[in-house]
């Protein structure tokens, strides 16, 4: 039985490269000489730290602009408040999303079955797994959920005849 399943990663290179190449920014901008801005990776978490509001802002807007040039999708990506101290000093946590959590699984899950394909659709922990007869069904599933906007970003993997 034709399927594939329909899956919500983010590559963790692509992360480490956008991190390096904004903490090589921050080494090197004019308006953060002498500042103790940083920078870390945590896993799944950016971790951000400045002196004040106005340079945390402006370490996220980095980061955000390297991840989006590295190809990742802003969906992925998850902004905590940022925490700011008596003192000005700020930090913000940066979270990456993995997978598709099970309120969107039933959405992409509803989608499909709304599209009176002839195709059954299972959530599978952080995936969904798509079955049907023909392989034309499928890619017809295919286009349509490239086609409509969902909160995470889609793939498509483990297409087998």
């Amino acid at each position: 039985m034709p399927s594939f399943d329909i899956v919500s990663k983010v590559n963790s290179m692509e992360i480490e490269n956008a991190v390096n190449q904004a903490r090589k920014e921050l080494a090197t901008r004019f308006d953060f000489k002498g500042s103790t801005a940083s920078i870390t990776l945590d896993k799944s978490e950016i971790k951000l730290a400045a002196e004040d509001q106005f340079k945390l802002r402006t370490l996220a807007d980095m980061i955000l602009g390297r991840l989006a040039k590295r190809g990742i999708s802003l969906k992925s990506v998850e902004k905590a408040e940022p925490e700011i101290s008596p003192l000005g000093h700020g930090r913000q946590v940066i979270k990456i999303k993995q997978g598709i959590e099970s309120t969107v699984a039933k959405q992409i899950t509803g989608f499909i079955r709304d599209g009176k394909s002839k195709v059954t659709a299972q959530i599978q922990g952080d995936e969904v797994r798509v079955t049907g007869k023909s392989r034309d069904e499928l890619q017809a599933v295919i286009a349509a959920v490239r086609a409509k906007e969902f909160p995470v970003p889609v793939q498509f993997v483990n297409f087998r005849d």
